[in-house]
């Protein structure tokens, strides 16, 4: 005899396993190469030029690596890629937010025009070579503000940021005000706090932007010095630099081939960035979900 309290079995739609086995595949289709490149990097020079190598490393030799962690110009590109991942994350934000936060304010006059002229840039620019020409004329060409300053506001983010902004209580911004609050004092103290979601994850794509570009670097940085590491890395990826990585010792030219080298590279410059995401996984989808559909 059945009764309320029974717990009824949970039914599989037809809908559920067919989204199932489509993010499966998804996720297969995103995982197996990136498996294969550091099984390539892994794998002994035997293996590699024998096409043994599939998803599993063959043959392990950690010789690849070495060469790469053995070249200071790697290094140093990989340690200026972070402080230039941190200040432009930095300035990216700050500017968002102040950005941001007025917008999402009825008094202030004007504010459908700014939105407008955002939305604009959304969808036109001046254009690669005016560009090029401006950051020229600024006098930023082998200099590391060329790459912060031209990105430094995404119009996608700071649409994000605003509508996150706009869903907070206004009362609890009043209550600030009467309690003798500034604008910038309610903003640190109340809505900053309440935004950590949003704010972590726009920090993620402004890091990830930025530690991913390597085009503005191709075009604005010619000093060897000044090279963000996905420049290196795409020299390496290119065969440019694979003499010089490789150009060690005799011994060490025999034991390594530039496959390997190059699996290795891509593994030494995507390495740091992805330890990243589970720090910030957590605010995400929380994040992107009430930025995107209130207000």
């Amino acid at each position: 005899m059945t009764t309320g309290l029974q717990r009824r079995a949970p039914r599989i739609r037809i809908t559920d396993v067919v989204i199932m086995l489509i993010v499966g595949a998804a996720m297969l289709l995103c995982l197996l190469p990136f498996l294969h490149i550091i099984s390539i990097s892994l794998s002994s020079k035997h293996a590699v030029l024998s096409n043994l190598v599939t998803i599993f490393p063959r043959e392990i030799d950690f010789h690849a690596y070495e060469i790469v962690f053995q070249d200071s110009r790697m290094l140093w590109s990989m340690g200026l890629t972070i402080i230039l991942t941190a200040a432009y994350t930095t300035m990216s934000m700050a500017m968002s937010i102040c950005a941001a936060y007025p917008l999402t304010k009825e008094r202030l006059k004007g504010r459908s025009v700014f939105m407008i002229l955002i939305v604009f840039t959304m969808f036109f620019s001046g254009g690669l070579i005016p560009e090029y020409l401006l950051v020229k004329q600024l006098g930023l060409l082998d200099n590391l503000l060329a790459l912060i300053v031209p990105g430094m506001i995404s119009a996608f983010n700071l649409i994000i940021l605003r509508t996150f902004f706009s869903s907070i209580p206004a009362s609890l911004e009043e209550s600030a005000y009467l309690d003798g609050s500034s604008h910038i004092g309610t903003l640190l103290r109340i809505v900053l706090p309440l935004s950590l979601p949003v704010l972590a994850t726009l920090s993620l794509f402004y890091a990830v932007s930025r530690w991913n570009g390597f085009m503005d670097a191709l075009f604005y940085i010619t000093n060897a010095n000044l090279y963000p590491i996905q420049l290196k890395l795409y020299q390496v990826v290119m065969n440019s630099m694979v003499t010089d990585l490789t150009a060690q010792e005799g011994a060490v030219q025999i034991d390594v081939v530039p496959e390997g080298i190059k699996a290795a590279s891509i593994m030494f410059a995507t390495t740091p960035i992805l330890i990243v995401y589970p720090w910030l996984q957590r605010y995400f989808v929380s994040g992107i979900m009430i930025g995107a559909v209130k207000g």
